[in-house]
């Protein structure tokens, strides 16, 4: 089996966050591999601007997910492990890049959100990472 470390961003404009939907009709989080002796923060934040053209900044870890597939073009089962950086954005203007194979997205109230993303994994980071942001703001 293949291991690649991963990294991604939740990324919130206030009460929203933020979902891509790719070429494979599924809503996710932007994220992406982190190449070796490349830094996982910068990478989600690469990510999040390659994917979705949104400026965001990170406010804290947001967990991390792990899930595993098998890759045709590499003929073996590959495991990607995700560290999800929470972040926030000062706008809601997200471009989905077409490039990177997405087809739509934008910034969705929490339920709508959690009813879009396509994956268990994905919903429960999201859904800690509301309440972890919920506590942030708390405390500021």
């Amino acid at each position: 089996m293949l291991y690649r470390n991963c990294a991604g961003g939740v990324v919130f404009f206030r009460e929203q966050v933020l979902l891509l939907k790719n070429e494979k009709g599924e809503w996710v989080l932007p994220k992406g591999i982190v190449p070796e002796g490349e830094n996982s923060r910068e990478v989600a934040l690469a990510r999040v601007r390659r994917e979705a053209g949104v400026q965001a900044r990170v406010l804290g870890i947001a967990g991390k997910t792990e899930y595993e597939f098998y890759s045709v073009t590499r003929k073996k089962p590959v495991c990607n492990q995700v560290l999800w950086y929470l972040m926030e954005a000062d706008e809601n203007h997200c471009a989905p890049n077409p490039r990177e194979d997405f087809t739509d997205g934008g910034f969705y109230d929490k339920d709508d959100a959690l009813t879009r993303v396509s994956y268990t994994q994905d919903r429960t980071i999201l859904a800690e990472s509301y309440r972890h942001i919920a506590a942030l703001r708390e405390e500021m």
